[in-house]
């Protein structure tokens, strides 16, 4: 057997691996060296004087940015912020003090120093305070209030530089995708403007009383905040479209889903609460109730829903017009009464949507209801008379 033939110059292979390793490290270690030398290379290069920085023009604003400015500049006079505070017994003391209650915006009506705000923002506090816009405070009156509608009306007393009322519009003519503008003073943070669309419209919420349902509501994607309800949403042109009251937020914070109370609901009743200090609803004279009409419309099996008329009081205009409530025969049976399935035209399904379709109109118009008798589908014309 033939020896085997070694280099005498070959390098092991386990010194190779080591000085392999050793390579490698110094490399890294060079770079990490000069990673930490980067700053002050750097230094030695760069000048040792900052130069001089100039403005750079920026030129003309865009004309959007022109109208925003000049709306917000004009509407800022007409909103107010509102401070609310409460009279609370001390349970020890027996003493009573005013604590601060919560705050919102509200806006100037006319010329007399009618304030509009949303109900939620005064209710329970036993004083309110207005500040205007250039600082001036006053102690507000309540002149009335409409829970349904969630909108109250206050009064302050101006004796001179009265800040302009904001210029009413209309809101059954809007258009989704409408720009809408909304000034207030969310979470304290007083005469703020945020912007946005018209995101939907003819939506629907519960009213304060949890026994009606606030119609034909704007939805928005403006940002309203807690603090923003009782401020005025406004188009374009800075007129007035509506309340802003309400947001759908889990957080309690704005999510873009806002929603403000149209202005031709606001037309109808604020000059009734000025007037009368309540708003009188148009009704028809007869007696409905919720739970009653849901049982009553499932014993019938009735699928196209209705409003079922309980009873139609003497005299009233529902009794002129023929309506019938439901009756007991001599022999103890009873008999339903008429079902309201419609009025002008739109479907009604339940006793909140019959309120506020109802709402839509005055004392004194006539409607036209769609009314199920004996199952057969009839017409009634009725004029509404003020409710109680």
């Amino acid at each position: 057997m033939r020896p085997e033939y070694r280099d005498p110059h070959a390098v092991p292979a386990r010194d190779l691996f080591l000085r392999r390793l050793l390579l490698v490290t110094l490399a890294v270690a060079a770079l990490m060296l000069l990673w930490r030398l980067q700053p002050v290379i750097e230094d030695w290069f760069s000048p040792k004087l900052a130069a001089e920085r100039t403005v750079t023009p920026r030129g003309d604003l865009a004309a959007d940015e022109k109208s925003t400015i000049e709306l917000f500049e004009h509407a800022r006079d007409s909103v107010v912020f509102i401070t609310t505070a409460q009279l609370v017994r001390d349970a020890w003391t027996r003493n009573v003090m005013q604590v601060p209650r919560g705050s919102g915006s509200g806006f100037i009506w006319d010329d007399a120093g009618h304030v509009v705000t949303n109900f939620h923002v005064i209710r329970g506090a036993s004083q309110a305070t207005v500040k205007l816009a250039d600082g001036r405070d006053y102690q507000a009156a309540l002149v009335g209030a409409s829970p349904a509608h969630d909108i109250a009306v206050l009064r302050i007393g101006v004796g001179f530089k009265r800040p302009p009322p904001v210029p009413i519009g209309t809101s059954g003519d809007l258009k989704v995708g409408q720009k809408v503008f909304a000034i207030g003073n969310p979470f304290g943070l007083d005469w703020t403007l945020t912007t946005g669309i018209v995101s939907a419209l003819d939506r629907s919420l519960p009213g304060e009383d949890g026994e009606t349902t606030i119609e034909h509501l704007i939805q928005t994607d403006a940002a309203i905040n807690p603090g923003n309800s009782g401020g005025p949403l406004l188009d374009s042109n800075g007129r007035l479209i509506g309340i802003n009251t309400a947001i759908y937020s889990p957080s309690g914070a704005s999510a873009g889903i806002g929603f403000a109370v149209p202005v031709d609901t606001v037309m109808r009743v604020v000059p009734q609460l000025i007037k009368n200090g309540l708003y009188v609803r148009p009704v028809l004279g007869i007696q409905i109730d919720e739970d009653v009409n849901v049982r009553l419309l499932e014993e019938l099996e009735l699928d196209v829903g209705g409003v079922v008329v309980l009873r139609v009081m003497p005299g009233s205009a529902a009794d002129k017009a023929g309506l019938r409530g439901i009756r007991q025969e001599r022999d103890g049976s009873f008999y339903p009464g008429d079902i309201i399935v419609s009025l002008d035209g739109q479907a009604v399904d339940s006793v909140a949507k019959l309120t506020a379709r109802l709402d839509d109109h005055r004392v004194g118009d006539t409607v036209k209801l769609g009314v199920l008798r004996e199952g057969k589908e009839m017409s009634l014309s009725v004029t509404l008379q003020p409710g109680n």
